[in-house]
């Protein structure tokens, strides 16, 4: 009964744990090499103020989170450039939601 109880609860840990590693960005981690994401960086961080601060994701600035959101919510054979796709019609629904996540809104 006691082994019972001590896998129970380390399995109950271990989920938490998990859970609130999703929960602090809830996306995949992008590459950190990855090219579209450091373009995005670069073209944001030129284009817009306040990329730089800190976002509602720990540990990320506003313009990281908000590449990650466009990197993860862009489909996987997608090549051309995440802020041009944000500012595109097709792009504008993905954008408002990643300016949400990165607490970058205008």
């Amino acid at each position: 009964m006691k082994k019972f109880l001590v896998t129970t609860v380390s399995a109950v840990s271990l989920l938490c744990a998990s859970g609130l590693a999703f929960a602090a960005g809830g996306y995949n981690d992008v590459p950190p090499t990855d090219p579209q994401y450091l373009a995005c960086q670069a073209y944001a961080s030129a284009k817009w103020e306040g990329g730089n601060e800190a976002s509602l994701v720990a540990g990320q600035t506003k313009v990281q989170a908000w590449c990650e959101c466009l990197w993860n919510e862009t489909d996987d054979d997608f090549k051309g450039s995440l802020v041009k796709f944000s500012e595109s019609a097709k792009g504008a629904s993905v954008n408002k939601k990643c300016e949400k996540h990165s607490g970058w809104q205008s």
